[in-house]
């Protein structure tokens, strides 16, 4: 990356579970190292609250975050694009690097279903944020 502070974006397809929890591990993990962005190809009305319960469970609160829509000028000005089970909704721009991580949905589930999605989350932010600023 540059010296500037690099942005990542989370796209699921209803920007409640998955994206929600990487963003707020993210936030997080890395304070304002970087930039935090999520939005969903077709968001939901409200957070997952069984997502919100796996992250009170670490000491993170998410509750004040609501899904959004996926932007194109929210991908533009990304610099690192994570899928989530959104499929070809997000648009792809050279020079982004994109990941897409094969993730179980959390909608619909018990906290016990939840709580490995949580906790894989987790492992694959830790790297991220050791890959984009050590």
């Amino acid at each position: 990356m540059t010296d500037r502070t690099p942005t990542v974006l989370f796209v699921c397809v209803h920007n409640a579970g998955r994206s929600q929890m990487a963003a707020g591990y993210l936030r997080h993990l890395a304070g304002d190292r970087i930039e935090v962005r999520s939005a969903g190809s077709m968001p939901a009305e409200a957070i997952n609250p069984i997502a919100v319960e796996a992250m009170a469970e670490e000491g993170i609160d998410i509750t004040a975050e609501s899904p959004k829509v996926l932007t194109t000028d929210a991908v533009q000005a990304s610099d690192v694009v994570i899928t989530m089970g959104c499929g070809d909704a997000c648009p792809i721009f050279p020079g982004k690097r994109y990941e897409d991580w094969d993730l179980d949905d959390p909608a619909g589930q018990g906290i016990d279903a939840v709580r490995p999605i949580r906790d894989d989350i987790r492992r694959r932010i830790s790297a991220l944020v050791d890959d984009l600023i050590g």
